[in-house]
């Protein structure tokens, strides 16, 4: 055995991500991956070509694909015919998916009605859950719904018992993951956040110094927080400067009419804070002009909408050197990300000397 091939202990200790022999040996049997050479011993060695196609496998796996599509996927000796029939296959797991996951909301809707409970709430908990135990499931939910309308509720005792373990956080950016959750409440935004290392630092030695912040729209103007920004001495403009614009399908289309944002883009201040919460191609033009040196933000805060366009301006971003804070995939929107600026401007007015975050292992460049 030369030392240019693996065996599959090695091929699978290379790949991780729980990949084992038995798996490998399976994919052989369902002609997903090729056969290896054989030692005089009749064991498998591996090439470099294997280990690159058990990863794309292993990634695609891990982004949910069945391993027939991945097959199709893969195949240099797909036919046209069999990608005509591979897209209805896609559509109808994507459509199962979602099925799935609109049972688990309505599961995870529930849970978050028991369990989110403030201390005023709580107190007829027991006397719901028994009803609840005895069948009666609409009286289940009278009884925890008679005391909402004496108090107002408690968010923050009930992200404390929702949210999942953020020790390792900053308190910062726990202050931060918390607002976004607020602002669209779904707690399993947390888990699809990514904020880079260096995020919480930048943005807070930009709205020290008053840096210039630049919006895509008016609208995210309109949701932010403009006198804790002016209280900081930051003055926030637009990109696409019509205030007409009323969702990301419009802004989309706006980038694409008018040329203006081109010079605008290249005029900007160096140390600004860009907040890009509509358009996607705004997001990946940005991307480009830091590419290029013709753009040299402070910090991006980067959560356009979009099904194509977004997830990749998103990875763009993240595979760049600037500061970022993103949330993966197609969810986002201006509110969350006028949220996200005014979260970190009032955590700095509040907290000028909290360096939580420089500490904690804050984040993920991914």
């Amino acid at each position: 055995m030369t030392n240019q091939y693996l065996t599959i202990k090695q091929l699978t200790e290379k790949i991780g991500n729980g990949l084992t022999p038995r798996m490998v040996r399976y994919y052989h049997q369902i002609g997903l991956l090729p056969e290896a050479a054989r030692s005089p011993s009749n064991y498998r060695l591996y090439a470099e070509s294997h280990v690159q196609q058990l990863q794309q496998i292993v990634a695609l796996k891990q982004q949910g694909f069945q391993l027939e599509h991945i097959r199709k996927l893969l195949s240099t000796e797909t036919l046209p015919s069999e990608t005509d029939t591979l897209i209805p296959q896609l559509q109808q797991q994507y459509r199962s998916i979602i099925e799935q996951i609109a049972k688990l909301r309505q599961t995870a809707s529930a849970l978050e009605g028991l369990l989110g409970r403030d201390t005023l709430c709580q107190t007829v908990r027991k006397d719901a859950i028994a009803k609840l135990q005895h069948s009666e499931t609409t009286a289940f939910w009278d009884a925890l719904d008679a005391a909402t309308p004496s108090h107002p509720e408690s968010f923050t005792e009930s992200l404390k018992l929702l949210l999942p373990n953020l020790s390792e956080r900053s308190e910062i950016e726990v202050d931060l993951l918390s607002q976004l959750v607020l602002a669209c409440g779904d707690v399993s935004l947390v888990n699809f956040v990514r904020i880079s290392s260096d995020a919480i630092a930048a943005a807070r030695e930009a709205l020290k110094s008053g840096c210039q912040i630049v919006a895509d729209v008016p609208a995210i103007v309109a949701a932010c927080d403009r006198p804790r920004l002016a209280h900081l001495g930051c003055q926030i403009t637009t990109l696409i400067d019509n205030p007409h614009l009323t969702d990301a399908a419009e802004a989309e289309q706006e980038f694409w009419r008018s040329q203006s944002w081109h010079k605008d883009l290249h005029q900007l201040t160096s140390d600004c804070i860009l907040v890009i919460g509509y358009a996607p191609s705004v997001l990946i033009a940005v991307c480009r002009a830091i590419a290029e040196d013709l753009l040299h933000p402070a910090l991006i805060i980067g959560m356009p909408i979009g099904f194509s366009h977004a997830p990749a301006a998103k990875r763009l971003l993240m595979s760049s050197d600037v500061p970022f804070i993103t949330i993966a995939g197609s969810c986002g929107g201006g509110l969350l990300a006028a949220t996200t600026l005014n979260s970190l401007a009032q955590s700095l007015i509040e907290k000028p000397d909290c360096h939580c975050y420089l500490s904690k292992g804050n984040s993920n460049r991914q």
